[in-house]
């Protein structure tokens, strides 16, 4: 697959994916619009202000967009006007937001809109970018996911290599079958609140430090 371009491995991915997605999105943000409103005045409450966070990641080509999720962390500031470290900020109402995955239901927009679609690689920070073997560049040659085949094989417990790889080995076959698997997966670890780790800033943000330093060690 290394330098190749992406060809859609069958007719689901290349004419039905999409409009799954759309069609998916559309009436999941209907019949819970009465938890979004909920969300959005609690969330309101809570955080002292606007209820949404948005943050710039790379899609589908490696192309920006900007993902919106509901925030997890106040805004609390020390005397001197800057933020406190970010597991103060993460208050008890952050950590049931995570805990139970609705930080990342208004993403249910981004897949509306065709910047994301409901399983896929799960979209990181632009920093990254760098940092991608060219493997791992193909994780981008389809649209990100709310959910993704790492997601549901250890998600941020996994090592990185191991997580690239899982979304690689997605890219290359992707079929209706595999994707409604990847859901009902989702959903029992929701439940079961397996697999969810509360500083997920935090462990995504080693990444870049940790390919630094084995690119020092190699020279």
């Amino acid at each position: 697959m290394e330098g190749n371009k992406h060809v859609p491995y069958g007719p689901y991915e290349k004419y039905f994916k999409r409009i799954l997605d759309i069609v998916c999105s559309l009436a999941a943000i209907i019949l819970f619009s009465w938890l979004y409103i909920l969300l959005i005045i609690v969330g309101a409450i809570f955080m002292g202000g606007n209820p949404f966070f948005t943050q710039e990641r790379p899609g589908k080509d490696e192309k920006i967009f900007k993902l919106i999720k509901f925030r997890t962390m106040d805004n609390r500031k020390d005397k001197n006007g800057d933020f406190l470290p970010d597991e103060v900020r993460l208050n008890k109402y952050g950590k049931f937001l995570r805990k139970t995955s609705l930080d990342e239901i208004p993403e249910l927009f981004n897949i509306l809109i065709g910047d994301m679609s409901i399983i896929g690689p799960r979209p990181l920070l632009p920093s990254y970018l760098p940092w991608y073997t060219e493997r791992e560049h193909h994780r981008h040659d389809v649209r990100p996911g709310l959910s993704g085949l790492a997601q549901v094989n250890g998600r941020n417990y996994l090592d990185w290599e191991k997580r690239f790889e899982l979304d690689v080995q997605y890219v290359e076959k992707i079929t209706f079958l595999g994707d409604l698997k990847i859901i009902l997966k989702t959903v029992n670890k929701i439940f079961s609140h397996s697999n969810i780790a509360e500083d997920t800033n935090k462990a995504e943000g080693n990444m870049a430090k940790i390919r630094a330093e084995k690119a020092m060690n190699k020279n």
